[in-house]
């Protein structure tokens, strides 16, 4: 099968001087994009569960955080999964993005790591006398940016341009990303004085912000029969596609957002505003809308209700909401504006 997989590791074409002047967008990946029919609302929910269940023979005890991921890559958007180390964030990222077929790339963010080595670099080719361009990890459709707070600010950036745009530009050339394109990205909690925070454009891109946990006694159990012998990760198989990933997509997209959720969206926005001394932007309004709009479509319906909305605002919004006081959180602010704001 031809996917996304072999347009991130196929090499790339030679590029003259003039062509990269012109900043002339790349079209390697055009083929991944070819247009698809939507999937029927209960059609992609049973797609959602299959995965679900599947990532679940890898990952014990941890069905919200599973769904949560396919709820980002459904709503075209990036997830930051903040936790200590060692439980199963790796793990996760590789067992969803094979349970559909996806191209898979780590980067392990360092001290010493340049954006370079996240969005590729050209390398001068003695035989053609040109410059060739080896595309970095991220191109790929899953990318896991693994403890991306080790790695300073100007490395971080790297990404910003692919998470918005979906695209990376590199000598005046612009080259497109595989579709689906999602970065998941672990940060670690637990040594302040070695990492670096997070700028607030790059962490306005994640679309959810979940912690996995410790597991129960009875789960960690579990997974250490699981995994004191061959890796069950190892011998995950896909039970869907990238193109039914796509098609999913769509089905999403054409999900009805009418206009008294849209001015309740945006009235809890405001309502952050007012509460911290940095509220909800409208990039995370409208990443509550998409996300709300998958839990409609995993409820089997073609239409979002407030419901959607106040399932999803825990995960999308207090990640970006700086208040003055250490004592009160994004997650009080969020949980105070679900209680004040009144659904019209």
């Amino acid at each position: 099968m031809t996917d996304a997989r072999d347009a991130a590791e196929a090499p790339q074409p030679a590029e003259t001087g003039d062509t990269r002047r012109a900043g002339k967008k790349d079209s390697h990946s055009r083929a991944d994009r070819t247009e698809l029919s939507p999937m029927e609302p209960d059609a992609a929910s049973a797609l959602v569960d299959r995965v679900v269940d599947n990532v679940e023979e890898v990952i014990v005890g941890k069905h919200d955080a599973v769904e949560h991921v396919l709820v980002t890559l459904l709503a075209r958007g990036h997830l930051l999964v903040e936790d200590v180390p060692g439980v199963g964030k790796t793990t996760l990222a590789k067992a969803v993005s094979r349970s559909v077929d996806a191209s898979f790339k780590r980067v392990q963010f360092t001290p010493d790591l340049l954006p370079s080595d996240v969005t590729g670099v050209n390398v001068f080719n003695q035989k053609t006398d040109e410059f060739d361009f080896r595309p970095g990890p991220v191109f790929a459709n899953v990318v896991l940016g693994d403890e991306i707070n080790r790695a300073p600010p100007k490395t971080q950036s790297a990404l910003l341009e692919a998470m918005e745009e979906r695209q990376v530009t590199t000598d005046g050339v612009t080259r497109e990303l595989p579709d689906p394109f999602c970065v998941i990205a672990t940060q670690n909690d637990v040594e302040p004085g070695r990492t670096y925070e997070l700028p607030v454009a790059e962490v306005d891109r994640f679309t959810k912000k979940i912690r996995l946990g410790y597991p129960g006694v009875e789960e960690e159990a579990t997974i250490l029969d699981r995994t004191v012998g061959d890796h069950p990760v190892d011998a995950v198989e896909p039970v869907a596609t990238v193109g039914e990933v796509r098609r999913a997509r769509r089905t999403v997209s054409a999900v009805e957002v009418t206009e008294p959720v849209r001015t309740y969206v945006a009235r809890l926005a405001e309502h952050t505003r007012r509460e911290a001394a940095l509220g909800v932007s409208p990039r995370g309004s409208l990443a509550l809308l998409r996300t709300a709009q998958v839990r409609a479509v995993l409820d089997d319906r073609d239409y979002v209700i407030p419901d959607d909305v106040q399932a999803e605002a825990p995960t999308v919004l207090p990640h970006r909401i700086r208040t003055d006081s250490g004592a009160r959180t994004g997650e009080d602010v969020v949980s105070g504006a679900l209680e004040r704001v009144p659904v019209e």
